[in-house]
Formats: C-alpha cells, sequence, structure tokens
C-alpha cells in the first residue's frame, strides 16, 4: 500500500500539469469574451427587454439593428467614413514605414540608435495633450471637418510602432539578398521592391492589421476634429446615439451599432491569424 501512494501522487501531479493550463486559457478566454458576448446578445433583444438579464434572449430581435441604419443618426456614413479613413492611414503608414524601416535597418550612420529611439518615444505622448495643439493649428489652417484632420494625427501615431516593427523585422533580413539581386542586374530599387517586399511579407502584414485596428478604433482625435455627422466617423457617432425618436433610450441600439463596428475587425482577425502570428514570431529565431 505504502507503495502505490507515491504513483497515485504522481498521477495527481500529472493530470494538473495537464488541465491546469487548459483551465487557465479557458478563464482568460471567457473574461476577454464575455463584454462582447453580452453585447451581442443584448443587440438581440427587443427594445422593451433591453435590460432584461437572460443570457440568451428569447425572442431575438433585429429591430435595434433596423433602427441603427434606419435612424437619422447616419451610421452607414459613419461606416463608410471609418472605413476611409483607416484605409488610408494604413497604406501611408506602410509605404512610409517601409522606406524609413529599410534605411535605418540598412544603412549604417551617426546617432542612429539614437533616432530610433526619438521615433518609438514619440509614440508614448498621450494623445489627449496633443488634442488642443492639433485643434488650434487644424482651426487656424481650415481643416476642421475634414478627413485630413483625422488622418494626419492617427497617421502620427501609427507611424513609430509601424517603424519599429518593420526595422526588427528587416534587420533579420540578410543582406545577401540585395546582393544577389543586384548582381543579376537589379538597381537598389527594385531589389527593395522585388525582392525584399515580397519576402517580407508577414512583418508587412501584421503591421497593416494591427494598423487598420487601431485606426478603426481611434475615438479622441475624431470626436474632437469633427462637428458634422457627414464627416464623423462610426465610433464617434455611435457616442452620441440618441435612438430612434430622441427620446427613447439608446442602450439596445448602441449594442447594435458596437456589434456592427466590431465585426469587421473580427472577421479580419479570424481569416488572417496564421499570417498574423507569423508575422509577430518572424525573425524571433535566426
Amino acid at each position: 500500500m505504502a507503495s502505490d501512494i507515491p504513483q497515485i501522487r504522481a498521477g495527481e501531479h500529472a493530470w494538473i500539469k495537464k488541465w491546469l493550463p487548459l483551465i487557465g486559457v479557458l478563464i482568460i478566454v471567457l473574461y476577454c469574451l464575455a463584454p462582447f458576448y453580452w453585447m451581442v446578445v443584448s443587440a438581440f433583444r427587443r427594445p422593451s427587454d433591453q435590460f432584461s438579464n437572460d443570457i440568451i434572449p428569447a425572442p431575438i430581435s433585429l429591430q435595434n439593428f433596423k433602427d441603427v441604419f434606419a435612424g437619422p443618426n447616419g451610421f452607414g456614413r459613419g461606416l463608410l467614413n471609418s472605413l476611409i479613413v483607416a484605409g488610408t492611414v494604413t497604406i501611408l503608414t506602410l509605404v512610409i514605414g517601409m522606406i524609413a524601416a529599410y534605411t535605418l535597418a540598412r544603412l549604417d550612420f551617426k546617432f542612429k540608435n539614437v533616432v530610433l529611439a526619438i521615433i518609438i518615444t514619440t509614440s508614448m505622448f498621450p494623445g489627449i495633450s496633443l488634442v488642443v495643439p492639433l485643434l488650434k493649428l487644424f482651426v487656424d489652417i481650415k481643416w476642421i471637418n475634414t478627413y485630413q484632420a483625422m488622418i494626419v494625427p492617427s497617421l502620427s501615431f501609427a507611424l513609430p510602432l509601424a517603424v519599429w516593427n518593420l526595422t526588427s523585422f528587416f534587420r533579420q533580413m540578410p543582406q545577401e539578398l540585395e546582393q544577389a539581386a543586384m548582381v543579376d542586374g537589379c538597381t537598389p530599387a527594385q531589389a527593395f521592391r522585388k525582392v525584399i517586399i515580397p519576402l517580407a511579407a508577414p512583418g508587412v502584414f501584421t503591421t497593416a492589421i494591427i494598423t487598420f485596428i487601431a485606426a478603426w478604433n481611434e475615438f479622441l482625435i475624431a470626436l474632437s476634429m469633427t462637428n458634422k455627422k457627414s464627416i464623423q466617423t462610426a465610433n464617434v457617432i455611435v457616442s452620441q446615439f440618441t435612438g430612434t425618436t430622441g427620446r427613447d433610450q439608446p442602450f439596445g441600439s448602441q449594442m447594435a451599432a458596437g456589434v456592427v463596428v466590431t465585426i469587421p475587425l473580427v472577421i479580419a482577425v479570424l481569416l488572417f491569424q496564421r499570417r498574423i502570428v507569423a508575422g509577430l514570431t518572424a525573425g524571433g529565431v535566426k
């Protein structure tokens, strides 16, 4: 009997080692998904049941979604504005970020590390500290209620992180790739465009997804620089949502609008999760 006790304890330890990490992951997943699940459930409740505590809405209603798009809130236009702003910020960030990152990764010059430190430091400034000077500047140059008033500040926030990530990625790529391409007759620009960029696709794609999500979710700048519904993004319109009549409680409609705003990001992450993970881990092993 005494000889069986160590085996029982070993079996208990093996069970704990096997299932404890899975239980921990499950708790984290539930903690992260619970708010989103409650938002979806609230969106599919009838307006009269919006403060119900039922885990599953009964009956399921699409009235909140109809109110979002049928009401005078300009939500559809806000989605288009969000897409224009986030798409433009992503494209400009990739074009400028790749050129800057490749330059910093390949060229040797004095104070290069200082330049990199300054670039990453600029991303640490709180957005609220820049709102007042930006607002004053944009009023003077008549940029209020324009797309560029939202794109330029978002670009300044997205570029530092993009340059930092892409610089680290380009450093992991051997310089012999460009040298071999130039031996075959390519110019440095052609070697960068035809050889380096295709090989850097995982890192570039990951940077694009992260930048798009950040620009899509941006709220403070869009709220401060616009006061016309025709130019406001979806996030700003949701924050000002008042329902279909202007007097009813907007809780259900706001939840439905939140689901519509969140769905594109969830779909993008689920579809491209392998590329995102590949880009984040690329260069981890030299």
